[in-house]
């Protein structure tokens, strides 16, 4: 999973930037609400249903949930609940 698609995520968690969330929460609430949106492709329309509505308040949110994946993509682990496996060939 891509940061972008992480970030889609957070940004519809319910993590405020003023909580300062660590790793864990952070990883903790992409888990969670790829679950509650049907996974990345529910979570991509949800996050133009916000942009829609809210577009005063949708940009700066965007712009918290991308840098806090950036800066700490090493320690928010990858969601593996939507990661699909790919097969290994004997060679």
């Amino acid at each position: 999973m891509n940061h972008t698609a992480r970030a889609e995520a957070l940004f519809l968690s319910h993590l405020q930037p003023s909580e300062h969330p660590t790793p864990a929460q952070i990883a903790a609430a992409i888990r969670v609400t790829l679950r509650q949106r049907g996974g990345v492709a529910g979570c991509a329309a949800a996050l133009a249903e916000e942009y829609g509505e809210h577009p005063e308040t949708a940009a700066a949110r965007m712009r918290w949930a991308l840098s806090v994946v950036a800066t700490r993509a090493a320690l928010v682990p990858v969601p593996t609940a939507h990661v699909r496996a790919v097969p290994v060939l004997a060679a």
